[in-house]
């Protein structure tokens, strides 16, 4: 029985990167499609087929729901709450312009590591498409000793959380996102013991916080091209490369405008990215949201290209720090702004 399900996640951060509030919503299931639930997981009762996750994909992808983040979890397989399990986190789609990023993870039973070398796997990078979608078909295939779940961060919420007022950056995201991805697997029951990350920052200091975090893990390995290393962690990053190919494969754009699917790579040194970025630009609403704001790219090429906005504080000169207000030799501004003269607020030394 085959239960893998996509969850929409609207979710608030508070300024530690915690997800506060969580709502999940089955996007595709058996016949009741756009079911809501504050269940940490749901499950579809019928048999899947091979294309499944493709069909999943693509009615997330091609709703309006792809400006939320989301989650694909395979079913747990029983033999993983039995024997003692091991874990490996990779990603997908950290540098691109274009597109979601996504984490997968791949968990399965220790002694099943044979078994999981035979699959041929090496780094999702170094692989062509084909060898790619072959080593997932192998994957979800062998549901009865290998789960996985990939978590998409869309280009709306990457970049909101990088231009929020307190900078919520990459690698933050990236360590929560990894983090919660750990905590689902335990709460799903798996006996999980190891754990294998791809670094994200400082090997030591990310280490560190997985340790602090998850005491009870007996080991728990955070180094740099983990994929090539460690056969669990190779096979997530097959998840998380298929997915987010599809989901770029399927993108319908919120905008309702005529697009091309021949933006390159996504990666900002690709001139077919930058060519498709520069005919889909609008002077006034910038990108499409399958673009993320934050990069200097996408920045660079608003700036160059949009109608600039000027605000009226812009033109303010001589504003007074706000600082300089507690000071008892307060320096009187030459021009103060409207907002204190309007408000007929003064300096106060004596309180």
């Amino acid at each position: 029985m085959d239960e893998s399900v996509v969850h929409e996640e609207v979710a608030t951060e508070n300024g530690d990167g915690e997800r506060q509030e969580t709502k999940r919503r089955r996007v595709a299931g058996n016949g009741d499609e756009g079911k809501e639930g504050n269940d940490a997981a749901s499950h579809s009762d019928d048999h899947a087929d091979e294309n499944d996750f493709d069909a999943l994909l693509k009615e997330y992808a091609t709703t309006i729901s792809n400006a939320s983040s989301c989650t694909l979890a395979s079913p747990v397989p029983e033999i993983t709450k039995r024997k003692k399990c091991w874990m490996g986190i990779d990603e997908a789609g950290r540098g691109p312009v274009l597109g979601p990023m996504v984490y997968g993870i791949s968990y399965g039973p220790i002694e099943g590591e044979d078994r999981l070398k035979g699959f041929g796997f090496k780094d999702s990078k170094q692989l062509t498409e084909v060898e790619r979608e072959r080593l997932f078909k192998a994957i979800k295939g062998s549901e009865d000793f290998l789960g996985w779940i990939v978590a998409v961060l869309t280009p709306q919420d990457i970049s909101g959380h990088m231009l929020g007022r307190k900078n919520y950056n990459l690698n933050a995201m990236s360590h929560d996102c990894a983090i919660d991805l750990v905590k689902q697997v335990i709460a799903s029951g798996v006996n999980l013991t190891e754990l294998y990350v791809d670094t994200v920052g400082k090997e030591e200091h990310y280490q560190r916080k997985l340790e602090y975090l998850f005491p009870d893990l007996e080991k728990i390995v955070v180094t740099s091209k983990a994929d090539d290393k460690f056969p669990i962690v190779s096979a997530a990053s097959i998840c998380a490369k298929v997915t987010r190919d599809h989901m770029l494969q399927a993108w319908q754009l919120r905008e309702r405008v005529k697009s091309s699917k021949e933006f390159g790579s996504g990666y900002p040194g690709d001139p077919v990215t930058v060519e498709w970025l520069q005919k889909h630009g609008d002077n006034v609403f910038g990108f499409p949201g399958c673009v993320r704001f934050s990069w200097s790219t996408a920045r660079k090429l608003m700036e160059e290209k949009c109608a600039h906005v000027t605000w009226e504080s812009d033109e303010e000169e001589d504003t007074p720090s706000v600082m300089s207000f507690f000071s008892a030799k307060a320096k009187k501004s030459k021009a103060r702004h409207r907002l204190f003269q309007s408000a007929r607020l003064s300096v106060v030394n004596d309180f």
